[in-house]
């Protein structure tokens, strides 16, 4: 992402001028944009004219407008996010008041106008802005008749291709449809890593499965390349890992993401860092269950006792159309930052991301154990209950 352009008053009001430059991007842009912010951007308006002649003639024309944002529709795969509002500014095409869809594109400059700049959206824009933060992992996983090629970004794990290819079954004394199935296979998933990997930026491409298919995949990419002479796959051998996990489904990316080996080189990335934090904090809930906690009433009781060495949130969490629940996770987080705890804000796009969402969407690792939380929760229970009696 590109910053053009930033002018931010002293009560935190003010615009930026941003120009999205590839798919991350427009994930940050979606999480930036909410709901009562204003956007100016050049866009496409379908106009009714009169002719000379009288004839009303429709046609499509190029116009700058700015809206005040009502809805916003993201498309993780494609990359396209539509806003929707109204116009509030005069054009010659277009009356104030009325609704537009803005389609914002990668490359094309927009102004977002905020009536307050928050610590969180301020922290994405530099994030999205750090060119050493850019996604450098691509990953496969598979099993018989069955691969997704995924590229893990910072903030993204985008599917580029579901293979499904039917393979036979391997039955006594003919393998013949079964060998020929499986290499069909396979060709279908080198193609892929070929058409969606860039060699340049990817420094880590992993092949993980169950059982030997991630070797027999391995062995028969880099047969072909040989045959084929293709100095891209040959030159780039040494960036293949070979991982197990569970089954080929997106989903088991998470495990392999686990793996040891893996970490040692992805220990730079904020996904990286989210999935060991999610991991220690579900060891922590069964091991040590008075120092894992998830849940608003929780979480708000362990950070008024200042006990929340790490606080993990869903980024859904901020992209609330309620400004006050908005307000409160920022309070949150500045509340954890000035204790000296840490902040991890996860990615609904990524699986740790999925399963933070799963428990609410907020959850904390505390410094020490705080076993009568959930004694207070039975106690405000029991006071809710004698309350709704006298008054019935």
């Amino acid at each position: 992402m590109k910053l053009i352009k930033r002018r931010i008053e002293k009560d935190r009001s003010g615009f930026l001028v941003l120009c999205p430059e590839e798919l991350e991007d427009m994930w940050h842009v979606y999480n930036l944009i909410s709901i009562g912010d204003q956007l100016k951007a050049t866009t496409i308006r379908r106009v009714q004219r009169q002719s000379t002649t009288g004839s009303v003639v429709s046609e499509r024309v190029r116009c700058v407008l700015t809206i005040t944002v009502d809805n916003i529709e993201f498309d993780s795969q494609g990359g396209l996010l539509r806003i929707r509002g109204r116009v509030i500014t005069e054009n010659r095409y277009v009356k104030m008041g009325t609704y537009h869809t803005i389609d914002l594109e990668m490359n094309r400059h927009f102004t977002l106008l905020k009536p307050e700049w928050d610590i969180i959206a301020l922290e994405r824009v530099n994030e999205a802005c750090d060119v050493t933060k850019q996604a450098d992992v691509a990953a496969v996983v598979l099993q018989e008749g069955l691969a997704n090629v995924c590229l893990v970004t910072q903030n993204m794990t985008i599917v580029r291709q579901r293979i499904e290819q039917p393979v036979p079954r391997k039955r006594k004394g003919s393998v013949t449809n079964y060998e020929k199935g499986l290499q069909k296979f396979f060709d279908q998933v080198m193609q892929a890593i070929i058409n969606h990997v860039n060699f340049e930026i990817v420094k880590v491409i992993i092949l993980a499965s169950p059982g030997f298919v991630k070797d027999q995949c391995f062995n028969y990419i880099f047969a072909e390349a040989v045959k084929q002479e293709n100095r891209q796959l040959i030159e780039n051998k040494s960036k293949f890992v070979l991982i197990h996990c569970s089954s080929g489904h997106k989903y088991a990316l998470q495990e392999v993401l686990q793996d040891p080996s893996v970490q040692s080189q992805l220990s730079d990335t904020k996904y990286a860092q989210e999935v060991l934090t999610l991991d220690r904090f579900f060891k922590m809930l069964n091991d040590d269950p008075d120092r894992a906690f998830y849940g608003w009433n929780h979480i708000k009781k362990a950070e008024e006792r200042g006990a929340i060495g790490t606080l993990l949130l869903s980024d859904e969490l901020f992209r609330a159309a309620d400004i006050p629940t908005r307000k409160k996770y920022i309070q949150l987080v500045e509340s954890v930052r000035g204790t000296g705890g840490k902040v991890l804000i996860f990615s609904s796009l990524h699986v740790s991301g999925e399963q933070l969402n799963q428990l609410t969407g907020v959850a904390a690792i505390l410094n020490f154990p705080l076993p009568d939380i959930e004694l207070e929760d039975e106690e405000d229970e029991e006071i809710e209950r004698a309350a709704a009696m006298e008054t019935t």
